[in-house]
């Protein structure tokens, strides 16, 4: 593996490392195995392209891609809060119903190419770009953890009974957490059809599998449960799992090829979450 392609599962690694942190507000802080990211990261990805290639200002189209895919986050919110959907079938029916969404979003498109187009990377360095924006998005989600509203809504993640019996709208936060987390998914599919120059109907395949290996390794790396630890920790659990797979496909004793990267990501996955119960049986 050379420098550039180095260089690249950084980029990629900060990018889904957003991506991370958005699954880390679902899955750990309110405790909601939300299916939805699948749909709102190519939300995110087709609103920006379709954004930019009507003329939008690149960094408005970030910003409004965050807006569409919080929305869909919105939709998953209603129909488990509202409706009284499953948790899981809830995020899978927004997610489902949201191919279709991004094909009209798309205009009908498959895939729409940005090249030639402007960027929020045009005529800069990409990997500082997405240095700034990531840790930007890591310390203000920190901070924000921290705060009253913050604390409410961890709270229901921890114990949503006694979160109530304590004045804390637990629909509501619900909500705010699902919004919340789409939104940030929603900004990586955007930095990614930025960064890649393309946006494709099926690039969202597999998102939560990829977010949520960068969100455990990290957690892992880390071992400290202090806020200021753990959201960054997804960002480097998210470029530490890009760097292995980079590796992996470049280690020719292997035999492994492109098309192996969901069967490798699988199989990380699964090493992860037996690691505990190994080194118990060890111990």
């Amino acid at each position: 593996m050379n420098l550039l392609e180095l260089l690249i599962s950084l980029e990629m690694g900060l990018i889904y490392g957003i991506v991370g942190i958005g699954i880390y507000l679902t899955f750990r802080v309110i405790d909601f195995p939300d299916l939805t990211c699948d749909g709102s990261f190519v939300l995110g990805a087709a609103s920006s392209a379709i954004l930019i290639k009507s003329g939008c200002n690149p960094f408005l189209a970030l910003f409004l891609a965050m807006i569409a895919a919080g929305i869909a986050g919105l939709a998953t919110g209603i129909l488990y809060t509202k409706f009284r959907i499953t948790e899981l079938l809830s995020g899978i029916l927004v997610a489902f119903m949201l191919y279709s969404i991004n094909l009209r979003v798309m205009s009908g498109l498959p895939n729409i190419t940005l090249i030639n187009e402007p960027s929020i990377f045009t005529d800069q360095n990409s990997l500082l770009v997405l240095i700034a924006i990531a840790g930007f998005i890591s310390l203000g989600m920190s901070a924000f953890l921290k705060t009253d509203f913050g604390l409410a809504l961890r709270s229901i993640g921890q114990n949503k009974r006694l979160a109530l019996n304590n004045g804390v709208n637990v629909k509501f936060m619900t909500i705010i957490g699902l919004v919340m987390s789409n939104g940030l998914i929603g900004l990586g599919g955007a930095l990614f059809s930025q960064h890649q120059g393309f946006a494709d109907i099926s690039q969202g395949i597999g998102t939560v599998i990829v977010g949520l290996a960068g969100l455990m390794i990290g957690e892992k790396m880390i071992g400290f449960r202090s806020l200021w630890l753990v959201i960054p920790a997804c960002l480097l659990g998210s470029i530490m799992y890009r760097i292995f797979i980079a590796f992996a496909l470049h280690s020719e004793f292997l035999g492994l090829e492109t098309q192996d990267l969901n069967l490798i990501t699988g199989f990380m996955v699964i090493g992860i979450m037996l690691l505990p119960k190994l080194r118990r049986a060890y111990a």
